[in-house]
């Protein structure tokens, strides 16, 4: 279901870059739209899940089924109200967040107005899709995992929707992204009502102040906001640098990272979302041997998926852009410079990957603050490697200086990454199997004997451009398959079996 969401969402962006092109109209809607979807990050996939699947589940194993509705309620009642107030206040003063997220429109009264305004209409995106990620939370912790995988569809199909068939009739056509944004919201919380009703867990919300169960979650919730929001800062950080630089930029960038969003949510995601009720149930039930042995298939499956999907990212970032989305208003000026960032994005996905696979040791024990403190100095590497790195780049006048944007956040990344992984070894809470060593090894040469091989068989990133779109797709498809099979038969011939990377022990 991960998989068909994002084949969805590759065609969203399809549609956008070939509607709309890179521009300063698409940079004020990415900005409008990125600002809601960071908080949205945060609270689908970031601290609220990982703060309230945790005491769910906790509750579930020791609680009776009242108590657990009331848990439910309650939460429900308390994430209403704040996002209420959330979203009122982010309407009012739409043109001050606007101001702080991208300054570098202000000197731009038309694309600065232009932002404001959309703002306004993707804000409400926030209140709908939080409200869409307790109800995912409920269903993921009752191992209902397809109906919340499959639910950001409705995101993509609106997006395209509205650019397809409400632009053409708008002033400004761009502003019709606003409105699919708003309307997904509505969409996506309304689709999953049913299925929690069917189980007998719909919310009913209600509100008190001295709830065990709502404290302890907003507790957990409030360090968790940043630990698990670092990227997304980062991503911000970036885009408020990049308003200052050439128009286009922050749309370079956004395609670039959504680019290396398919791997992170189809094996970092998805694998983070199945692990942390299972490890929150071991938690519970004092198996540590088991929690172990989770976190090492978890992380054993990430490393062997995410180190061949950087790979290709960076050797065939041209060849994707140019087939994908080099269309129309999308030039190839275009996917010159969305190839910088987007290869330096991808040196980082085995991070940004075992950074979500990392997080649910933490969270499924209740230990927020951990991440947090790693969070902080993750944050502050970053932004001193963007200093480093794009004012060198732009003062000299070298092209792409937004590509160190990309690459800042990248190493900051590693730097998370290492240091959720080392914490975990000081702690004895990970302790991994044997076979690591033999296994990296493996991994790095059948990546490496990939890579040699695309970069033998790919041709100039110029021709493809003269090629129809079916030849394009063609050839790429070769390529991938030609990647994906030598990187497999490599591990293969290196003694790897399918059978080593089953979970062998789930309680």
């Amino acid at each position: 279901m991960t998989m068909v969401s994002r084949v969805f969402g590759y065609l969203r962006d399809v549609v956008i870059a070939i509607s709309f092109g890179a521009t300063g109209g698409t940079d004020a809607f990415f900005v409008a739209f990125r600002i809601p979807n960071l908080l949205r990050r945060l609270f689908a996939e970031g601290a609220f899940s990982q703060a309230f699947v945790p005491v769910f589940t906790e509750y579930r194993e020791q609680r009776n089924r009242a108590e657990l509705r009331d848990l439910i309620d309650h939460v429900a009642g308390t994430l209403t109200l704040v996002l209420g107030l959330v979203t009122g206040l982010g309407i009012i003063a739409a043109p001050v967040v606007i101001t702080v997220f991208a300054p570098g429109f202000v000197g731009d009264q038309p694309q600065f107005s232009l932002a404001s305004g959309m703002l306004r209409i993707t804000f409400p995106y926030l209140m709908f899709i939080s409200l869409t990620a307790l109800a995912g939370g409920i269903l993921n912790s009752l191992g209902r995992f397809a109906v919340p995988a499959f639910t950001p569809v409705l995101l993509n199909l609106s997006l395209i929707g509205a650019a397809l068939l409400l632009a053409p009739r708008m002033e400004q056509p761009v502003t019709a992204l606003a409105w699919g944004v708003f309307v997904a919201g509505i969409a996506q919380l309304s689709f999953q009502a049913p299925f929690l009703y069917r189980l007998g867990v719909m919310p009913r919300p209600r509100i008190r102040r001295a709830h065990k169960g709502v404290r302890r979650i907003l507790k957990l919730m409030v360090p968790a906001l940043f630990g698990t929001s670092v990227v997304q800062i980062n991503l911000l950080f970036d885009t408020l640098i990049a308003s200052f630089l050439a128009a286009g930029s922050i749309s370079w960038l956004y395609f670039s990272d959504r680019f290396v969003e398919l791997p992170l949510a189809l094996f970092g995601v998805a694998i983070a979302t199945v692990i942390l009720p299972l490890l929150s149930r071991q938690h519970s039930r004092d198996t540590p041997q088991g929690f172990s042995e989770t976190m090492d298939w978890a992380l054993r499956l990430a490393l062997i998926i995410a180190v061949p999907a950087m790979v290709g990212l960076v050797m065939l970032a041209g060849p994707i852009l140019v087939t994908l989305i080099q269309y129309r208003a999308f030039s190839f000026s275009d996917t010159q410079m969305a190839r910088l960032s987007l290869m330096a994005y991808a040196v980082g996905l085995p991070a940004f990957i075992l950074i979500k696979v990392l997080a649910p040791g933490y969270y499924s024990r209740q230990d927020t603050r951990t991440p947090v403190r790693i969070g902080i100095i993750a944050m502050l590497a970053n932004m001193g490697l963007n200093v480093i790195f794009v004012i060198p780049w732009f003062l000299l006048g070298i092209p792409g200086p937004h590509s160190g944007l990309a690459l800042a956040t990248s190493l900051s990344a590693c730097l998370n990454a290492g240091l959720l992984f080392r914490r975990l070894r000081d702690q004895g809470i990970f302790q991994p199997t044997p076979g690591w060593s033999g296994l990296s090894r493996r991994i790095a040469a059948a990546a490496t004997v990939m890579g040699v091989v695309l970069w033998s068989a790919s041709p100039a990133l110029a021709e493809w451009s003269a090629w129809p779109a079916w030849e394009r797709g063609l050839v790429l498809g070769a390529l991938i398959t030609l990647g994906t099979g030598t990187y497999v038969a490599t591990l293969y011939a290196l003694g790897i079996r399918p059978r080593q990377l089953l979970l062998r022990r789930a309680e």
